[in-house]
């Protein structure tokens, strides 16, 4: 069976390898010259199955509140003309409920903890390398009642199956010296040890070679017009190709992993996506001073900031936008992550090094991705993964695999039109 992937992001490489490990006859299609060059190249590179709580939870309409019209702060609003827009707010904001966030929490949980196992076996087999580091994610609190918060959110992750150790400030510097640096010290905070960092880029570069050495066909330069459908079932693809020219892919089943550009794309075949663009910024710095660069990865809960290390790079991640497909870089945000690095890790960086970035995160209002088939009888999903793309990526694309082959697939999750839900 011929399945052709859309996209060659982290949700379409990591599904053509499930895909092709499963005996599936794979094409990969990406309008890039390369894979993994828009929303998976330069993430923040947290595998963080330590942070399971969704964007929509009961505290966040009064933060969003408080946060507009402050240009500086980690979200920020940009209303437009666009009924998609406000129809994915008012989403989020009835995902906001607490039972909906408790629902929602549980089963990214479910799907993250099998996710990284997905991740190490592949890894493994693979023996691919992405500057990969299993040292943790410390999560950093500040202010009044940052111990307490963070003693709660222990507890709340060891009911989801998920290790944390609540930690004082002299734990948190044995940990991570480098916190010694810090313009202000954390109250508290939360070490997860199961957790990793990598360089996604490199690993779905490195990934995409691995599996055109398996027969993985990929058609670069080949941007995706239209979905041809005749009745219930696509039919084939229409692609302009890198010269100009058109032509008509086909295949017995198509993954749409095409991240925010997805809900265009399915809009004429009637089907509605809940996915809108949430863009995210990062910096990527020389390091010159490895003493004071943190190896740990770090996450700062105020700010809603995270770093990486990646040998001789550090990468600082963080603030959201909703702002439609708006891809210019706002070069005062990616200062503020700048500032940030300077005033907690002085003369671990070099700033005049800085290569800023912003990408588009394709998110759901509840943060759960979709994962599995459409109305169209051989069209499925793996897309909506928002912030935790890398997070979700190998657990979402072997769950698409096992659907595809007719295996219950191992996660409690819901995905869709499954017939094992």
């Amino acid at each position: 069976m011929h399945v052709m992937v859309l996209g060659a992001g982290l949700a379409g490489v990591t599904s053509a390898w499930y895909l092709n490990k499963a005996g599936f006859d794979v094409t990969v299609v990406e309008r890039q010259s390369a894979p993994a060059m828009e929303t998976s190249f330069a993430n923040g590179g947290q595998i963080s199955v330590s942070h399971p709580e969704p964007w929509a939870n009961p505290s966040a309409p009064m933060t969003v509140l408080r946060w507009l019209g402050n240009d500086a702060a980690p979200l920020r609003f940009r209303p437009r003309a666009d009924w998609r827009q406000w129809l994915w707010s008012a989403a989020f904001l009835r995902e906001c409920l607490p039972w909906r966030t408790h629902r929602n929490t549980a089963a990214i949980a479910a799907l993250a903890r099998y996710s990284r196992e997905q991740l190490r076996q592949l890894r493994d087999e693979t023996g691919i390398d992405y500057r990969y580091q299993q040292r943790g994610i410390l999560h950093l609190f500040f202010g009044t009642g940052a111990a307490t918060e963070a003693r709660h959110r222990a507890a709340a992750l060891a009911r989801l199956g998920i290790t944390a150790e609540a930690c004082d400030r002299d734990r948190a510097l044995a940990i991570e010296p480098a916190l010694a640096h810090l313009a202000q010290p954390p109250a508290g905070a939360l070490f997860a040890p199961d957790d990793e960092s990598g360089d996604a880029h490199a690993f779905v570069a490195a990934l995409g070679e691995f599996l055109a050495k398996r027969g993985v066909q990929f058609r670069y330069d080949t941007g995706i017009e239209r979905i041809v459908r005749e009745g219930g079932r696509v039919s084939g693809l229409e692609v302009v190709l890198a010269d100009g020219t058109r032509d008509l892919l086909e295949a017995n089943a198509y993954v749409l992993c095409m991240g925010s550009y997805s809900p265009r794309l399915v809009a004429p075949l009637g089907e509605y996506l809940p996915v809108y663009p949430v863009k995210g910024y990062s910096v990527t710095l020389p390091v010159i001073d490895p003493a004071r660069c943190p190896d740990v990865s770090l996450t700062d809960e105020a700010r809603r900031i995270v770093c990486s290390r990646f040998g001789d790079r550090f990468r600082v991640a963080g603030t959201a936008e909703l702002n439609g497909y708006d891809l210019n870089i706002d070069a005062a945000r990616c200062q503020n992550l700048i500032d940030w690095t300077q005033r907690n890790f002085p003369g671990a960086t070099d700033p005049a090094g800085a290569v800023p970035w912003c990408g588009l995160r394709p998110s759901t209002p509840s943060n759960r991705p979709l994962i599995g088939k459409g109305k169209m009888i051989n069209l499925y999903y793996n897309t909506g993964h928002g912030s935790l793309g890398w997070t979700l990526a190998c657990g979402s694309a072997a769950a698409l695999a096992d659907l595809m082959s007719g295996t219950p697939p191992r996660p409690d999750f819901p995905f869709l039109g499954s017939r094992f839900d």
